[in-house]
């Protein structure tokens, strides 16, 4: 979950974080951006963290996404510490900042202490932007399908990131014919995460490739990258066989290319009967 709550909005302002030792870190500059509106951020913090160096041992410097899909090393603050920086900050913002800190920095730790939580405000997200409460039992069981799979990876030596992806890209090349990166042009996305724009039966055969995978690499006691990508390969050709047969006897394929980027008038009808 960690991954996916690694952005949040204030005020339509996108703030980075990242969880380290047991709390979240917020990026100073895109605090700074939120409460000041300033055109040059980093250029705005330079200048107080210059004129106040106390502010400098409220920050760790951790990794966080850049706008070029790279990870930078970023001036980041937990939410004690943060509080104490927006003090140097004159904003009309900063009370209701401070409010909205506290409450998404205190969420993480109701989540840690209880996991339904974080699955119940995962599906009011998933509620808010119009999908069914159908799709979105799918979607949550398709996350705990992948968190076990990627932890049965990490248990039998797979390196994170480059390795993660690229055994995900042999499950979906199997499974639909298509990579990942292929099948998010194929229906139109961009940076979007296509498992959100996957239909019932995209993320059903999505789950039974990567559930096939944890089972196969389980049995064959499979040990390294070498070993794991020959499962993965073997899991997405049992969900890419039915797959297959499904289309045959349906006479429909199952990989389409739309989105919910804006809904189609077929996802819509077929939400509103059911």
């Amino acid at each position: 979950m960690e991954g996916q709550n690694a952005l949040v909005v204030f005020q339509d302002k996108k703030i980075r974080r990242a969880w380290h030792e047991n709390e979240w870190y917020f990026s100073v500059v895109d605090v700074v951006e939120a409460l000041t509106d300033s055109p040059a951020p980093r250029q705005y913090w330079g200048v107080l963290k210059g004129r106040e160096n106390q502010l400098l041992t409220f920050c760790l410097q951790l990794k966080l996404p850049s706008a070029d899909g790279k990870n930078y090393e970023t001036d980041c603050a937990n939410t004690k510490s943060m509080f104490r920086i927006i003090q140097s900050i004159p904003s009309p913002k900063a009370e209701p900042f401070k409010r909205w800190l506290a409450q998404v920095g205190y969420e993480r730790v109701q989540e840690i202490e209880n996991p339904e939580l974080s699955q119940a405000r995962m599906k009011e997200l998933y509620k808010a932007k119009g999908y069914s409460d159908e799709w979105i039992e799918k979607r949550v069981r398709g996350i705990a399908v992948r968190q076990e799979l990627t932890g049965e990876w990490k248990n039998r030596g797979v390196r994170e990131d480059k390795e993660y992806a690229i055994l995900t890209n042999e499950i979906s090349q199997a499974t639909f014919g298509k990579t990942i990166e292929e099948y998010k042009k194929f229906k139109k996305l961009g940076r979007q995460n296509l498992r959100d724009h996957m239909d019932d039966l995209e993320l059903i055969f999505t789950m039974l490739g990567e559930a096939s995978t944890t089972k196969i690499a389980r049995s064959k006691d499979a040990q390294g990258f070498v070993q794991n990508k020959k499962a993965a390969r073997l899991g997405g050709q049992i969900a890419g066989g039915a797959r297959k047969k499904l289309e045959l006897e349906s006479g429909g394929k199952i990989s389409t290319s739309e989105n919910y980027l804006k809904e189609p008038e077929s996802m819509k009808r077929k939400r509103l009967r059911g």
